[in-house]
């Protein structure tokens, strides 16, 4: 291969830019309480994207779940549900409100939030429930949700690798209280940095766009402790003209999936992405896992895709309850959890891959592995 093929990598055209510069020309770089005009435009075409009657744009996908919690009144004593296995932000907002997160392990397969360790996990603290839409592919979150209303819990989907992913039929947040989006560079849409909220509920719509904006209804009139969340005028421009092309984005990852799972499958070494029915995947990682493999096998074969330029990357090495910081919050037995750490790894599928380098991928990875 002449280049390295990124584990990702954002897709921007002449649209974005000229979207840019409309609102560099405008003036108007940004709203006293983040409400904008590109921004509100934006919110309201996400909204009816994903299916939902509300959404709030905010700065980074971590200030919406930081948000979210916040308007589901979780405070310092609580307990808060959610898997070890992702992203550290899920975990860091649940301590910023004072919260305790309580760590519960994924099922082997999907790699997202296990519905029973859920239930198992329930007590008369726990005040809310974070399933986290791995790798693009939706959590399950039927039973989960049979469990919140049974006990009188909030769901706050963490939907930041989910863009354009459905689970029965419907958009991913479908059914949660609230579902958090990223748009960070590397995600299936990206607006640089930056974030969404959606909810049907309209409490929550108010509480977060205060706390988006200094707990301001209106300005320089402070009902709540609040923070700057705003989204910048330029990058809703951008988000807007993003979420047009995200179904042809997501449409060309599941084929450079499936294309890459077809070179795959012809080694019994490697298990592949799994997409139960019911579910779709947007694949914001191709993740696959060494069968029966210590981690220091894994990492050889990543160092080996890397040698030969593919950017081979591990999501997730150190699950958060093992993380320095997290362990004060308890000891916890995660055997899934901490097997599937040493042993996933995730390939190149993002819409700049063409299918020639997906075959280069596959090839390689076959030839190392046999």
């Amino acid at each position: 291969m002449n280049r390295t093929i990124p584990i990702n990598a954002p897709q921007i055209g002449k649209e974005e830019i000229d979207a840019v510069i409309k609102v560099m020309k405008s003036g108007i770089l940004t709203h006293g309480l983040g409400a904008g005009p590109a921004v509100t435009e934006f919110e309201n075409a996400f909204a009816k994207y994903v299916k939902a009657k509300h959404a709030v744009a905010v700065n980074t996908g971590t200030a919406a779940l930081h948000a979210a919690l916040v308007a589901a009144n979780v405070k310092a004593g609580d307990h808060v549900i959610l898997p070890s296995f992702t992203f550290v932000a899920t975990a860091e907002v649940v301590v910023m409100t004072g919260a305790k997160p309580v760590f519960v392990d994924i099922d082997p397969d999907t790699y997202t939030v296990s519905p029973k360790a859920v239930e198992k996990a329930i007590t008369k603290k726990t005040k809310a429930i974070i399933p986290v839409d791995l790798y693009g592919l939706p959590a399950d979150l039927k039973p989960i949700r049979e469990s919140a209303d049974k006990h009188g819990l909030k769901i706050i989907e963490d939907a930041a690798q989910a863009h354009g992913a459905t689970y029965r039929g419907k958009p991913v947040g479908a059914f949660a209280d609230t579902a958090c989006w990223s748009f960070y560079a590397s995600k299936n849409m990206t607006t640089g940095e930056g974030g969404m909220l959606t909810t049907n509920d309209a409490e929550i719509v108010e509480k977060v766009r205060c706390m988006r904006s200094h707990g301001e209804k209106e300005k320089y009139m402070s009902t709540m402790v609040g923070h700057n969340y705003h989204m910048p005028e330029i990058e809703a421009a951008i988000g807007r003209v993003q979420l047009k092309k995200l179904p042809k984005f997501v449409a060309k990852r599941r084929a450079n999936a499936k294309r890459l799972s077809k070179w795959l499958e012809k080694t019994k070494k490697l298990k592949l992405p799994a997409e139960p029915e019911g579910f779709k995947c947007s694949y914001y990682l191709y993740t696959a896992r060494l069968w029966n493999a210590k981690k220091e096998k894994r990492d050889k074969l990543v160092e080996e895709l890397r040698q030969k330029g593919i950017g081979a990357f591990v999501c997730y090495m150190n699950p958060i309850h093992l993380m320095p910081y997290y362990r004060k919050f308890g000891k916890y037995r995660l055997p899934e959890t901490e097997k599937a750490s040493k042993q996933v790894f995730s390939l190149p599928v993002h819409p700049g891959v063409s299918p020639e380098e997906i075959d280069f991928i596959g090839k390689t990875a076959l030839h190392l592995l046999r």
